[in-house]
């Protein structure tokens, strides 16, 4: 059985707690493990140091290669869920944090006071949210690949809406 996501309160602990430990790993189920994907004959001939090789935008980081970091981002008891105009802001400030490259954003609100979906699409992937005002709670996905930096976009969130704690988890997806 997984063991839960470890909550973080809001404030100078929760930022020497992010300071120290970054974000943590979720493995996946066991259900969703695979094999490996066999190496196609023509990628095989590729060395890793091959400036002729394509690019492809993987993340190489402790060792691993992997599509990209997703994290999944929990708030509750927070604030500016049903104000569409700071939801949008709050994407934004995230994207340029994590110096990922904005190509479409949208935000839709739901009618009379309901939460807020929305996402930004990125060159690097996408980061979403969807809100419950009534309940405080927002829940973010943040996949990126490449060189952008995911967890540098918490931050920018967190002051948008200053929730009361914050959970955080990650996945690396597509490990090679």
């Amino acid at each position: 059985m997984a063991q839960p996501l470890p909550q973080i309160t809001v404030g100078a602990e929760a930022e020497a707690v992010y300071a120290r430990a970054e974000v943590q790993s979720v493995p996946a189920p066991v259900s969703f493990i695979r094999s490996q994907p066999q190496k196609k004959k023509s990628e095989a001939a590729i060395r890793p140091d091959d400036e002729n090789k394509p690019k492809d935008y993987f993340v190489e980081k402790d060792g691993l290669r992997y599509a990209g970091s997703h994290l999944i981002l929990d708030m509750w008891n927070a604030e500016n869920l049903d104000n569409v105009e700071i939801v949008e802001r709050a994407l934004k400030d995230a994207v340029t944090a994590a110096g990922a490259t904005l190509l479409h954003i949208h935000v839709h609100q739901f009618s009379g006071e309901g939460g807020i979906s929305g996402v930004a699409v990125l060159a690097e992937s996408h980061i979403s949210v969807h809100t419950w005002p009534e309940r405080g709670y927002a829940a973010f996905d943040i996949f990126m690949c490449g060189e952008a930096k995911p967890a540098l976009a918490i931050p920018a969130l967190k002051a948008a809406f200053r929730p009361d704690w914050v959970s955080v988890g990650e996945h690396k997806r597509g490990i090679f």
